[in-house]
């Protein structure tokens, strides 16, 4: 069960207004909508779609529930190796820098807040914000499902709003995504729950194209 303060705390983990930058990165999303792959609502769903069963439930939501046991059993040598594991597995210059500065405003977070962890932590936390969130997730005893679905629906929101200003589409439909969207996390959880390490990882190679192709987009909204 999870109380009414963890509750709150998960959303203040999730929240918009947290100062990562998630909404400043579109993750290959401006230069596939520029070429023309991305022109539609339902063009946005299927890019998503593919996002959340490759990346989010086979890759990111099980490394996080990684690094959070690391955390719980107090493991640095465990948190550093899957923090350049989940760095590892960005596949362009640009996602990699996307996942350091996410890591970096983190931890200005956890400094903030004062729950920063010892100091021989410290250089594996600011390698990517999944870190930040789970040692975070460890202080506030979060339990380990409910943080996977902050990241989770955190990364879909980042995504679709990104979407609501480049494909372009309204926040009527915007909503119907989330709502539709957020239905395949919530049935694919128990598979980022239950992943073995040697199953881990994704490949969406038209996504690692779009983002090394935004790097030297000439006209660009979003972070790069």
């Amino acid at each position: 069960m999870i109380t009414p303060l963890q509750q709150l705390r998960l959303l203040q983990l999730s929240s918009a207004a947290l100062p990562i930058g998630g909404f400043t990165y579109s993750q290959g999303l401006e230069w596939a909508v520029e070429c023309g792959w991305v022109s539609s609502v339902a063009q946005f769903r299927q890019w998503q779609q593919l996002q959340i069963e490759q990346t989010l439930i086979r890759q990111d939501l099980p490394l996080l529930l990684r690094l959070y046991r690391a955390c719980q059993a107090q493991d640095v040598e465990r948190f550093r190796h899957w923090s350049h594991f989940l760095l590892s597995c960005r596949e362009t210059a640009e996602l990699r820098s996307e996942e350091q500065q996410r890591g970096a405003a983190m931890t200005r977070v956890l400094t903030g807040l004062q729950l920063l962890p010892p100091e021989n932590w410290r250089a594996a936390l600011q390698l990517t914000q999944s870190g930040g969130l789970a040692w975070a997730g460890t202080v506030w005893q979060i339990p380990e499902s409910a943080l996977l679905l902050s990241l989770a629906y955190s990364s879909l929101e980042s995504a679709v709003m990104a979407g609501v200003k480049l494909v372009p589409f309204g926040q009527q439909a915007a909503q119907s995504l989330l709502m539709e969207l957020s239905e395949t996390l919530a049935q694919q959880l128990p598979l980022a729950l239950a992943l073995d390490d040697e199953e881990l990882g994704g490949s969406l190679p038209l996504v690692a194209i779009a983002s090394s192709r935004h790097e030297t987009q000439h006209t660009r909204l979003f972070r790069s």
